[in-house]
Order: C-alpha cells, then sequence, then structure tokens
C-alpha cells in the first residue's frame, strides 16, 4: 500500500511545483482579484512619400505591471531591461540609432512620426532618474556603461562629462534629473539590430519581425532603430513600478518599379508600385504567438487624400458623391490587393488638406498556406506634398580658417504657421514660439554675447526676439556649452537667423582621434514648437484604446525638428612627426652602439698579422724564391718580409681617430638631452 502511494505523493509535488511557477510567470493578483499579465503588440505602418519613396514604420511595445516580488520571472518583458531599469532607478529613457538624416522637407514634419522618431544621425541618449541630485552623474555613468555592453556600440564614451548636459526646460522631458548626450559619428549596423531584435518575444522569427530583413533595411535612405522605456507608478508602497517598453524601427525604402510596361511609364509624377515582397524580400505568414495585437496599417497623409480627392472630382465630374470611408479605398486611383479590416479617417484636423485615412489589416487572419502580401498600384500619376513644420530649420558654418568662425541657425516659414493661426496671423500680438537647444562642445569656445537676432532679413534687438535664454558656458576638459532660448517670433515671419561667433581651441595630441583631418562634430540642434502638437485623431472606440501605436498618435506632442550635424575642422598637428623622431632616433642610436662595440671587440694583433700576410701576397713570387734560396745557401732561417712601419702607425692613428669620434658624439648627445 505505501508503495501504491509514493507515486500519487510525487506526482501531487510535481504539480505543485508547476503551478506555483506558473503563478510567478503569469503576473501576480491584485486586491481586486483581477490578474495583471504582460503584454506584447506588434504594428506596422507604411506610408507612400511624396518623392517616390515609401516609409516602414515598425512598432513593437512591451509592457510589465506592477509586482510585489522583487526579481521576479518575467513570461514576455526582457529581463535585461528590467533590471537595468530598477538597478539604476530609470524613470524614462530613450536610445535611438540612426544612419541617415530624415528629409523634412520631401517627407514632412508635423506627423507624429517625425516629431517624435526622426533623431539626429548616430546615437542620441537621454535618461530620466529618480534619484537625489547628487547620484545622478554616478547613475548616467553606470547607464551609459550597461547600454554599451547590451547593444554592442560605444555608448560608454557618454560617461565623460565633456559628452553630455543637463537641459533645463528647452528639451520636451526636462526635469531636474534629465541629462542628455550624443554622439554624431558613431556608425550603425547589424551589430546593434541584432541585440534589439533579442529583446523580442518572437525575435525575428515569426510576426511582423520576420519583415526585417538586414539588406533590405540598410540599403534604405534613412533608418533608425530607437528604444523608449517609461517606468510607470505602483500606487502603493513594496511594489516594483511597472515598465512600458517601446521599441520603433523607422526605415525609408526606394521600391522597385513594376510598370514598366503601363501607359504612365514614361511620367515623371507616377508612383512606383510596391508590395511587401517587393520592398523586403519576405512576406508574413502568421502573427507571434506571445503578441496580444498584430496589424498592418496604411496611412495616406492629409497632402495625398486632399489631391486624390481632387483628382477623383475632376475625373468622374461628380461632386456630390460624398467622401466616405467605405467607398474611398474603391476609387480608380489606386489599387489594393487585399481588403482592409477598418478604415478610419482622422476627426478635428485643423488643416485646410483635408484629413488622413488609415487602413487597418488583421495579420491574424493569414498562415503559412495564406500569407499576407499588402501590395499597393497606383493607377493615375499624382503629385502632393507633406505636412511641414511652421519653419524649417537649418544649420550651417561661416568664416574660414583654423581660428574663428560663426554658427548661424536659419528659420524659413513653410506658410503653416499663417494657416493654423487663421485670423489671429493679422493680430500683431499674434508670436509664433520656437525653443531652440543647441550643445557645442567644449573645444569650440562660443563667444554667447556675440549672439545677434535677423527677423525677415533685418537685425532686431536681442530682448525683442528672445523671451527667455539659459546658458551654460563649457568648461575646458571638463564640460560642453549649452544654450536654450525660447524665441517670440511673427506670426506672419517669412525668415529668421541665429548667428554666434566662436574660437577653436586647441587639443592634447592624446585628445586627436584616429581621423582628426575629417573634423570635428558638433551635434544637431534642436527646434521644437510648443504651440503646435503633432497628433491624429481618430475614432474613439475600441480598437483604437487597445492599439499603441494609434494611442501613441493620439498622444499630444510638440513638434520637434532636428538641424544638420556640424564639422568643424580644427587646427591638428603633423602626426608625421612622432614617427620621424623614433626613425632618427634608433639611427644614432645604432651608429653609436654599433661603433662602439666594433672598437672594443677588435683585436690590433691579429689586424697586423693579417696586414703582414697581405704584404706578403702582394711580393712577387721570383723574389720571394730568391730569398728562400738565399736563405737555404746560408744557412739561416727564412723570415717573411716584415710591413713597414707606417702601416702600423696608420692602424694607431686610425683607432684613436674612431674613439675620439665616439666620445664625442655620446658627450654631444647627452649634453642635447640633457
Amino acid at each position: 500500500m505505501a508503495l501504491l502511494q509514493r507515486p500519487f505523493f510525487v506526482l501531487l509535488l510535481v504539480l505543485t511545483h508547476q503551478f506555483m511557477q506558473y503563478w510567478i510567470a503569469f503576473g501576480s493578483v491584485n486586491e481586486e482579484g483581477q490578474k495583471q499579465e504582460e503584454e506584447f503588440n506588434e504594428e506596422l505602418l507604411l506610408k507612400p512619400l511624396p518623392d517616390r519613396k515609401v516609409l516602414a514604420h515598425f512598432h513593437f511595445q512591451s509592457s510589465a505591471p506592477p509586482s510585489t516580488s522583487n526579481g521576479r520571472h518575467h513570461h514576455i518583458f526582457p529581463k535585461a531591461i528590467s533590471q537595468l531599469v530598477q538597478k539604476f532607478r530609470v524613470k524614462e529613457m530613450e536610445l535611438s540609432f540612426t544612419q541617415g538624416r530624415w528629409n523634412y522637407e520631401s517627407w514632412g514634419g508635423f506627423d507624429p512620426i517625425p516629431s517624435s522618431n526622426a533623431k539626429p544621425p548616430g546615437v542620441e541618449l537621454w535618461a530620466v532618474f529618480d534619484v537625489p541630485q547628487h547620484q545622478i552623474d554616478a547613475s548616467w555613468q553606470n547607464l551609459t556603461h550597461t547600454l554599451s555592453g547590451l547593444f554592442c556600440a560605444s555608448i560608454n564614451f557618454l560617461e565623460s562629462t565633456t559628452t553630455y548636459s543637463a537641459p533645463e526646460w528647452s528639451f520636451p522631458p526636462a526635469s531636474g534629473n534629465l541629462r542628455y548626450g550624443t554622439l554624431p559619428r558613431e556608425a550603425v549596423c547589424t551589430e546593434n539590430l541584432t541585440p534589439w531584435l533579442k529583446l523580442l518575444p518572437c525575435r525575428d522569427k515569426a510576426g511582423i519581425a520576420v519583415l526585417l530583413d538586414r539588406p533590405s533595411i540598410y540599403r534604405g535612405f534613412y533608418h533608425s532603430q530607437r528604444l523608449h522605456l517609461t517606468s510607470t507608478g505602483s500606487g502603493s508602497e513594496g511594489m516594483v513600478s511597472g515598465i512600458i517598453l517601446e521599441q520603433t524601427l523607422t526605415v525609408v525604402l526606394q521600391p522597385n518599379s513594376q510598370r514598366a510596361g503601363m501607359a504612365y511609364a514614361s511620367e515623371r509624377h507616377i508612383q512606383p508600385s510596391w508590395s511587401l515582397t517587393s520592398i523586403f524580400g519576405k512576406q508574413v505568414s502568421g502573427t507571434c504567438v506571445l503578441a496580444k495585437s498584430s496589424n498592418v496599417y496604411l496611412l495616406l497623409d492629409r497632402g495625398l487624400v486632399a489631391e486624390l480627392e481632387h483628382l477623383h472630382k475632376e475625373n468622374e465630374k461628380s461632386a456630390e458623391n460624398g467622401f466616405t470611408s467605405q467607398n474611398f479605398w474603391t476609387k480608380p486611383s489606386f489599387e489594393l490587393s487585399a481588403d482592409p479590416d477598418r478604415i478610419f479617417i482622422e476627426e478635428n484636423s485643423l488643416h485646410s488638406k483635408g484629413s488622413s485615412v488609415l487602413y487597418k489589416f488583421q495579420v491574424e487572419k493569414y498562415s503559412e498556406s495564406e500569407p499576407f502580401d499588402l501590395s499597393l498600384t497606383w493607377k493615375i500619376p499624382v503629385v502632393w506634398l507633406s505636412q511641414q513644420a511652421p519653419l524649417h530649420a537649418s544649420r550651417f558654418l561661416m568664416g574660414s580658417g583654423n581660428e574663428r568662425g560663426a554658427i548661424a541657425i536659419s528659420l524659413k516659414s513653410t506658410q503653416l504657421s499663417e494657416g493654423f493661426m487663421g485670423a489671429n496671423a493679422d493680430d500683431e500680438r499674434c508670436d509664433l514660439q520656437v525653443n531652440v537647444f543647441q550643445v557645442v562642445p567644449w573645444y569650440v569656445k562660443v563667444y554667447f554675447h556675440s549672439l545677434q537676432v535677423f527677423v525677415n532679413q533685418q537685425p532686431k534687438a536681442i530682448s525683442d526676439i528672445i523671451e527667455k535664454i539659459h546658458v551654460s558656458p563649457s568648461k575646458d576638459k571638463v564640460s560642453p556649452g549649452v544654450m536654450e532660448m525660447v524665441l517670440k517670433l511673427p506670426c506672419k515671419v517669412n525668415s529668421a537667423a541665429l548667428t554666434i561667433e566662436f574660437d577653436k581651441g586647441f587639443l592634447h595630441i592624446d585628445e586627436y582621434p584616429p581621423d582628426a583631418n575629417q573634423g570635428f562634430d558638433i551635434p544637431s540642434a534642436i527646434i521644437s514648437f510648443p504651440n503646435f502638437h503633432a497628433s491624429m485623431i481618430f475614432l474613439k472606440d475600441d480598437s483604437v484604446n487597445k492599439s499603441p501605436l494609434l494611442s501613441k498618435f493620439q498622444e499630444k506632442s510638440p513638434v520637434m525638428s532636428y538641424t544638420e550635424a556640424l564639422l568643424v575642422p580644427l587646427t591638428t598637428p603633423d602626426f608625421s612627426m612622432p614617427y620621424n623622431v623614433i626613425t632618427i632616433t634608433c639611427t644614432v642610436f645604432a651608429l653609436y652602439f654599433g661603433s662602439l662595440l666594433n672598437v672594443l671587440r677588435r683585436r690590433v694583433a691579429e689586424e697586423e698579422r693579417f696586414l703582414k700576410e697581405k704584404a706578403a701576397k702582394k711580393t712577387g713570387r721570383l723574389s720571394l724564391l730568391l730569398s728562400k734560396l738565399s736563405a737555404k745557401l746560408r744557412g739561416r732561417q727564412w723570415e717573411p718580409p716584415s710591413s713597414p712601419p707606417a702601416s702600423s702607425s696608420f692602424i694607431n692613428a686610425k683607432l684613436v681617430f674612431k674613439v675620439i669620434l665616439v666620445a664625442g658624439l655620446a658627450v654631444g648627445w647627452q649634453y642635447f638631452f640633457s
């Protein structure tokens, strides 16, 4: 009987153990008895661009709810990110790797995607810490080393105080515990993308992430991989705060034209037809089994929708035909390979160019036998313009030479401010607020008193344009210079410019990078417009609220753009001089020690014997035979002829001269270096 009860007891223990692991893995139970589980959502947004390119925006979001256990097991959420947040007490953080520069003129600058995902070239990192003020710098340095090892990048270079700054109020998540740093020259490659993909539950083996083909992504005109995490409050004591991890990959690709034989092939304005296979070389054969939702969206921006409506009315000549979500996608201007599951139309658009249209495709309906391969085929040529920011910002250098120069920031109107302000634009009190945030390395010594402001090509007083300014001068080899400004420009401004002069500093030879002659980078300046919000509001229902991407679009974030990264040539030393010094030093040492060893080891007696033998060989054979015969007749021993005494004296004089020469060289060498 005991033998029969023992297997039952062992089975009971195994089931209990499995149940406890299941309870720990899938979260905790709150006070109301509702289970909070970790979630993962994957989404893809496709958008045609005016310059015959396609924007692909991948959006992955993982969330971990608050928990009462410290160091608990995660079922979906990446454990490395959870440990990073808890160890360094990160409240909010964003890290981006970017190759290329976002073309604000052609690709737009007013939508949520360019405002939140258009990043400067290289690496950008900012973080907000929930620690005391005196511990922020230490937490920042430890965070940079951790991220450097996690993403196989040189982020640890940001640990130096000369590479990061502390914005006060011009940067959007401004707070006293914020640190901001950039590496404009950091190269981005697959070794940075692979650790980023490892944070996904299914990596790139299933779901929408299978489209992330390396050759397709890195041959694009622009790509930026971004990681943004937010630590959510727990709401009660003794609980670990929750974390929301947002991973986005924005890439601009040039599709291969598939319409060579069509009637509009000779038109310059015809948009190329494309599909997922032609862009990425792969299809979506299903969803990630751990994903709560998996959707693909096709976005037509306001300018394109307005142009299609205009062309449709001209072709059909039926202005009475209203614009509805049911008949728009069947219009003869373009054709989709799959019917959308739902169509969203933007609401409360403040622009006169119309509303954006969003097509939703659910990937859950497709499988390996019937993969999802969305294609868009254009039937007529279309020309449109993307929505621009109120002012187009650009930055450049002025001056020449390696001694001094100037930095200029140019702002040109895109006529959006007048349309946005409406009737208020005619009011003299109407102002356009512009925030400027600029970081300058310490070796570019900026003279902040030389700041000049020009509005419509006319010089203006600084007090009339700059409402607020904060300047943090740089310290040599300690900290960079920071300049934050709030500009108040007229709503009808056509152009504005800011100039500031600087001197070029000198670096120690050990501080130059390997490619010093290429120049030194000045990070991109950030231009933001607090009065303009890049948001897209669609129908408020359950489908919108459940989509992290659409919920992100509805957030009112200020319009923000980055300027170019400047390349400043500094005075560089002749790096061949160390090689020349090493070469001549080794040559002198070789001559010195070689001659000294030669003198010390040479034997004079052997040289004299050698000279006697040489002189004997030079004597004629006939005279030698006669001398031998004469010695034999006399009964004496024959002796070879001796060398003349002049040769011996010559040898002694030569030896003395060499010793004196070597001693003189040694004395001169010691005197020169002492």
